[in-house]
């Protein structure tokens, strides 16, 4: 599915790597144009979110019918899916217009895998830790992101469905 997802990205006009040339693991500044283009960055910890949700949801609808294999290639799938529409000329233009992501040019194929892995991540969580757990430290990790980077999963999914102009000018606060 990875390859699969890592094909559609390329035949849709996304880059490999970040077109600067520099290949990392870890791009910890959201302004600069390692954003997005590197194996993580700031908005992995929302794709750890995905997980979460995902395991969440997966395990609502499939139940202890399906082993937890099964239930994390339904999840690999979801999240493949969103990163084909994350990075559709569509879902980026949304970005550029609607969010604090002015210069968003959509994800490196690099990106999108450590996406992918990070949700991967985030489902195993969700996986070993106790409910409660996870449910406060989801919370804890989407607050921690408002305070560190002025955004995260909560806001990102409101920006994209009903932006708010405080919020964007909030955001835009360095």
């Amino acid at each position: 599915m990875l390859a699969f997802t890592a094909m559609v990205e390329l035949w849709m006009g996304r880059l490999p790597f970040c077109k600067c040339g520099i290949i990392r693991l870890w791009a910890g500044n959201i302004w600069s144009n390692q954003a997005s283009q590197q194996f993580t960055d700031p908005y992995s910890f929302t794709h750890i979110l995905h997980g979460v949700i995902f395991y969440a949801l997966v395990s609502s609808v499939a139940g202890k019918r399906l082993p937890v294999q099964a239930r994390l290639v339904m999840a690999v799938a979801l999240e493949c899916g969103w990163e084909i529409l994350e990075n559709s000329n569509f879902i980026i233009n949304r970005y550029r217009a609607e969010t604090i992501s002015l210069d968003y040019y959509g994800d490196s194929i690099l990106n999108s895998m450590g996406d992918i892995c990070s949700m991967m991540a985030g489902f195993a969580l969700a996986h070993k830790l106790p409910v409660r757990i996870t449910v406060i430290g989801a919370v804890l990790l989407d607050l921690a992101l408002l305070f560190w980077i002025r955004d995260s999963l909560a806001l990102n999914i409101i920006m994209l469905i009903h932006p708010i102009a405080a919020i964007k000018a909030w955001q835009m606060v360095r």
